[in-house]
């Protein structure tokens, strides 16, 4: 039977070291502090970040939330950044994306200070990946790709040597989990692929672990899974049901392939939970680094 990875169980163990940590920090006189930028009042995007401060309360850190209106312009966002920039409470923080239409995105994520991106995802801080690819790095992960590989490694999948096919090019894991796990600290052979890669279900044959990120239901299927292989389901499509207009999210993994596979990530339930976890110990690492 295929072992299943449970995201929830691994980010419960995660939190319950940062709750230490953060205990210890605040000893030092240091509390660590998450702060949140929203714009707008998109149902998705205020559960999530309801979420990530409800996660913040577990382990003791704080809780700095900025919240604009629908019709905030680039500057008031841009301000805002700049205050959680200054705000010497504030030890990490995030801007919720989506951003309201006619918003660049990236001249805003830009503005963070890459010291307080705890999503990881600053160009700076995605730069030093790139750049050593080996050895200890002093700056903040990105928090997906990161999560796969710690809950990968707490159940006891090493990935040196492995070949690790990927399937999609966004930035959240797709274009990033390369620059991670082909590190020397871990050492995969990673085969990216998206709509331009032809022979991708023989690729997909050949891979010790598959991890699908491309917001197309049950793409990966069972014929294209080795018996022993790991699936690392990241992927997001809302689906309505014809008949009772219903609609619901699925994966990028068909469920029977679970039936042929060696380990695999629920979704829900896998990886989304060790990605808000990685967010945290963002946070903390950033406030354990201020001390040094």
């Amino acid at each position: 039977m295929a072992q299943r990875l449970d995201g929830k169980q691994a980010a419960a163990a995660i939190k319950a070291d940062l709750a230490e940590r953060v205990a210890r920090l605040k000893e030092q006189g240091v509390v660590p502090g998450l702060g949140t930028l929203l714009v707008g009042h998109d149902a998705g995007s205020v559960k999530y970040v309801a979420g990530k401060h409800r996660d913040c309360a577990e382990v003791g850190i704080a809780s700095i939330a900025e919240e604009l209106p629908e019709d905030a312009g680039y500057e008031e966002i841009a301000e805002a950044v700049r205050r959680l920039n200054e705000n010497p409470a504030c030890t990490g923080f995030i801007v919720q994306l989506p951003l309201p239409r006619g918003i660049d995105e990236n001249r805003i994520i830009d503005l963070i200070d890459p010291a307080k991106d705890a999503d990881g995802m600053h160009p700076y801080n995605l730069g030093e990946l790139v750049l050593h690819p080996r050895g200890e790095l002093s700056t903040p992960l990105p928090c997906t790709p990161r999560g796969v590989v710690e809950l990968l490694s707490m159940n006891g999948i090493d990935l040196n040597g492995k070949h690790v096919v990927v399937l999609g090019r966004g930035i959240t894991i797709g274009r990033t989990i390369g620059l991670l796990i082909g590190r020397k600290e871990i050492n995969a052979t990673v085969t990216q692929c998206h709509t331009g890669t032809r022979n991708v279900h023989e690729l997909m044959r050949q891979a010790d672990v598959i991890v699908a990120a491309m917001g197309s239901a049950h793409f990966v299927k069972p014929e294209d899974v080795r018996p022993d292989a790991v699936l690392v389901d990241v992927g997001v499509s809302r689906v309505t049901d014809p008949e009772t207009g219903r609609s619901r999210i699925l994966g990028d993994v068909d469920p029977a392939a679970r039936e042929v596979c060696g380990a695999y990530t629920p979704n829900p339930g896998g990886v989304g939970p060790m990605t808000r976890a990685m967010l945290l110990r963002n946070v903390v690492e950033i406030a354990e680094r201020s001390l040094r």
